[in-house]
């Protein structure tokens, strides 16, 4: 598919409230014919999602320990997360210290898993991750490990006032990048 042909019919699934706000731009290397170009996204004519750019607005994790000193990141921690470690430490842990373990174990989890998703998305064209979001359901979008998936999801159209507002929890999960856009949406309701 064209990038004109795909930009269309990713505008045409761009929430009403975001049109115009947020732009599909490309860029392409016409006498370099193995460079595909860069794709990014821009909220307000700032790029802010950018793959390969340093200079983003939003923030880009090098290290796990960045994510795991990262203030801004909120880690639930469930009772059966709790009771995991209660029985791997045989109950011989104080209660107060058994929920720092917890965390620590889940942060540690939660940092490999938005590492990995990082690191697909710099790897990842731009063009083959909007054919893939425009073939599938949004149900699945809005699961997907897939960053950029998880952007195109939540500025569709398709996402409801409701859905947008229930998923609150599930997003404190999510890269910086989703949160961002989640943020953008939610701002629009």
């Amino acid at each position: 598919m064209s990038w004109s042909k795909l930009k269309q019919n990713l505008n045409s699934f761009l929430c009403p409230a975001l049109e115009g706000r947020v732009e599909y731009r490309a860029t392409s290397y016409r006498y370099l014919p193995d460079k595909a170009g860069i794709c990014y996204i821009t909220v307000d004519k700032k790029n802010v999602l950018n793959m390969s750019d340093a200079a983003n607005l939003i923030k880009w994790y090098q290290t796990e320990l960045e994510i795991k000193n990262d203030p801004d990141i909120q880690i639930p921690i469930s009772n059966e997360e709790m009771e995991a470690v209660r029985k791997d430490t045989k109950g011989n842990v104080p209660e107060d210290r058994l929920q720092v373990i917890a965390r620590n174990r889940k942060i540690t989890e939660h940092a490999k898993e938005l590492l990995s998703a990082q690191s697909a998305l710099s790897k990842s064209n731009f063009i083959v991750a909007a054919t893939k979001f425009l073939a599938t359901s949004i149900e699945e979008s809005l699961e997907s490990g897939d960053i950029l998936l998880n952007i195109l999801a939540l500025v569709d159209r398709r996402v409801g006032k409701k859905r947008i507002l229930s998923m609150s929890e599930k997003i404190k999960l999510k890269h910086p990048a989703v949160q961002f856009f989640y943020e953008l949406r939610r701002s629009t309701l």
